[in-house]
C-alpha cells in the first residue's frame, strides 16, 4: 500500500522544526524505521511530515563523567560503535546489537525509538532501567525534561505532547562497581522480543548490593521496571539468591497471548530471562569490584 497524501517539510534548526510542527501538527521524521511502514500500512496518516535530518547538531553524542547524550537524528548504529559511549555505559551496545539488524541500525535512530514508544523494543526499556529522560521542546512549553518513569505511557504512546521535538536523550552512566546485562529470546534474530530483560547491579565496597534493578519487555504496555533494590541491599555477592526478585517480576508484569506467544509463556520466560540477567549483571559487577578485565 502506499501512504496517504501529506505534506512534507524539511527543517534547517530546531526553532524551525519546532514552528513547523505546531502550525501543521505533523509527525517528526528522522530515521523513519516505524513511522514509514506505520504510514505504508495507513495505520498513521499524519497531515504533514517535518524531516529534522538536516537540523545541524542533532547528531551528536556526547559523553561525560555522568551520562551519554543522544541528539534526536543519531543512528542507533553510531551509538553502537561508539567506543567512548561504551566505555561509559556497556548496556547501550549490548542492547544495541538487539535492535533489528544493522540496516535498519544505520538509519533508525535512538531517540525515534523512545519516541515510538513500542513495549517490545530494547532502547525504551534501556533508559526506563537506567532512569534517564528525554529533553523536548515545543512553542507551547519551551524546553522541558522527561524521565523515563513519566514518558513512557501505554503501547506506542509517550509524554510528548503534540507539536513537541524530542531533542536529546540522556542515559545515565552505572557507578563504579556496577554491572549490567541484556538478554531476550525472538523468533528469529533481528525480530522483536518475545521478552528482553535488563539488569543493572551495584555493589559497594565490601561487594555487597548496593542496587539491583530490571526492565522487561513484551509483558505489559510499557518496559516493565522492577526495583529489587531494597530487598537485597547489605546482602553479600556470595549469599544472594534471586528468588524474591523473581517473585517481584512475577507480582508486575501482565503479559498477553498474542500468535507468537502464549501469556503463560512470555510469563515463564521473563523470570528465567531476569535470573539470567541478574546473575550475568552481578557477574560483571564483582569482575570490576575484582579488578578482572574481560578477555
Amino acid at each position: 500500500m502506499k501512504p496517504a497524501p501529506f505534506d512534507y517539510h524539511r527543517a534547517g534548526s530546531t526553532e524551525e522544526a519546532v514552528r513547523l510542527l505546531a502550525q501543521t501538527g505533523g509527525k517528526v521524521l528522522a530515521g523513519g524505521q516505524s513511522l514509514v511502514p506505520l504510514m505504508s500500512m495507513r495505520l498513521a496518516a499524519p497531515a504533514a511530515l517535518v524531516d529534522i535530518n538536516g537540523v545541524p547538531g542533532l547528531e551528536r553524542i556526547e559523553v561525560d563523567a555522568e551520562a551519554v547524550t543522544v541528539g534526536a537524528i543519531t543512528r542507533h548504529r553510531a551509538l553502537e560503535l561508539d567506543a567512548a559511549a561504551f566505555a561509559a555505559n556497556p548496556l547501550l551496545r549490548k542492547a544495541l546489537r538487539q535492535v533489528a539488524h544493522p540496516t535498519i541500525r544505520n538509519r533508525g535512530t535512538t531517540v525515534g525509538s523512545l519516541a515510538h514508544a513500542d513495549p517490545a523494543a530494547e532502547m525504551p526499556a534501556v533508559l526506563a532501567v537506567l532512569d534517564g529522560h528525554v529533553d523536548a521542546l515545543s512553542e507551547a512549553n519551551g524546553r522541558r525534561t522527561i524521565r523515563a518513569a513519566d514518558l513512557f505511557l501505554g503501547p506506542m504512546e509517550c509524554g510528548l505532547t503534540d507539536g513537541e521535538l524530542a531533542v536529546s536523550a540522556t542515559f545515565p552512566n552505572l557507578p563504579p562497581r556496577s554491572g549490567s546485562s541484556w538478554l531476550e529470546i525472538a523468533r528469529r534474530h533481528g525480530d522483536y522480543a518475545v521478552v528482553g530483560a535488563a539488569a543493572v547491579v551495584t555493589l559497594d565496597d565490601e561487594r555487597a548490593v548496593r542496587s539491583a534493578r530490571l526492565a522487561l519487555v513484551s509483558v505489559g504496555g510499557t518496559p516493565t521496571v522492577v526495583d529489587v533494590s531494597e530487598a537485597y541491599a547489605g546482602t553479600s555477592y556470595d549469599a544472594v539468591d534471586w528468588a524474591e526478585a523473581l517473585e517481584q517480576v512475577d507480582a508486575s508484569i501482565d503479559p498477553e497471548t498474542d500468535i507468537h506467544a502464549s501469556a503463560e509463556y512470555r510469563r515463564r520466560l521473563a523470570r528465567v530471562l531476569a535470573g539470567r540477567a541478574l546473575a550475568q549483571a552481578l557477574g560483571e559487577a564483582l569482575g570490576e569490584a575484582l579488578e578482572v578485565t574481560s578477555p
